[in-house]
């Protein structure tokens, strides 16, 4: 009888030890936003050095916040996401999304040809012009006044391509140079290594309150303007649901308050 009564005890724990194991596994299960539990995770990568876009305030916390944190994290919210977001070089963004580091991309980052070729994007989102900025005395106010200058740009940026198409197609000889960070540019001209550089405007101007030394002007004519929108795995079907998300607060005035908190002006551009 103690045998017995000690083969049904053991097989209750047994039951129980791989009921518990079970439901563990169940609940912390996540990737590709596709978790079997109630919490579902979306990795987002963006790169955390375009204010108001993406940043850090490291003299409060290491926290990416921005206009792009607060919009992905919105509408994952209406889809049962939690939004995980990851500090990557923006021109490490669109190889993170292709090879499944993250699901998505909210970086300020502009549906091109060149891009679509290997992922796919969200309808437009906000749209903002190109500014040159340079120092208050430099003179330079327009592509023509770049000629003989050496230009910086952020590597893989829509900027990039700009200032290659002014090289290029409108035979405006300067010197183009890239960095990985928007910071980067800002301290070559601060040291004098670089005359200009080419930047979105949203993103200069608070770079221009920070460095009153230094003056931006927008580019009118040449150049379209830079559109954001939100960049997906080719064929994911996280890409229709953001949409329809997108739209919905675009029409019920949930996007205009985040412009408002993040730019300030009411407006979108």
């Amino acid at each position: 009888m103690k045998k017995l009564l000690m083969g049904m005890l053991t097989s209750v724990l047994l039951v129980g030890v791989l009921a518990a194991c079970g439901t563990s596994e169940k609940e912390g299960s996540t990737g590709n936003g596709a978790g079997n539990g109630e919490k579902k995770v979306l990795k987002m990568g963006t790169s955390a050095d375009y204010p108001p876009f993406e940043f850090i305030e490291t003299a409060k916390s290491d926290e990416i916040q921005g206009f792009d944190v607060d919009l992905a994290k919105a509408i994952g919210k209406k889809l049962g996401y939690e939004i995980q977001v990851q500090d990557i070089d923006f021109n490490g963004l669109v190889p993170a999304l292709e090879n499944g580091q993250v699901d998505l991309v909210l970086s300020g980052m502009t549906p091109t040809a060149e891009r679509k070729k290997t992922v796919d994007f969200s309808d437009t989102y906000y749209t903002a012009k190109h500014m040159i900025v340079t120092n208050k005395d430099s003179k330079i106010e327009t592509p023509e006044d770049l000629k003989g200058k050496t230009v910086g740009v952020q590597l893989a940026s829509i900027q990039d391509g700009l200032a290659t198409d002014f090289v290029k197609k409108d035979h405006i000889n300067m010197k183009i140079e890239k960095r990985n960070r928007i910071p980067e540019l800002v301290q070559e001209m601060n040291a004098g290594r670089f005359d200009a550089a080419i930047i979105e405007d949203t993103v200069a101007k608070g770079y221009l309150d920070d460095n009153k030394e230094l003056a931006g002007h927008v580019i009118e004519s040449g150049a379209e303007d830079a559109g954001s929108a939100i960049a997906f795995q080719k064929g994911s079907e996280l890409t229709e649901k953001f949409n329809a998300e997108l739209k919905k607060m675009q029409e019920n005035g949930e996007l205009e308050k985040l412009v408002v908190k993040w730019f300030g002006d009411g407006e979108t551009k």
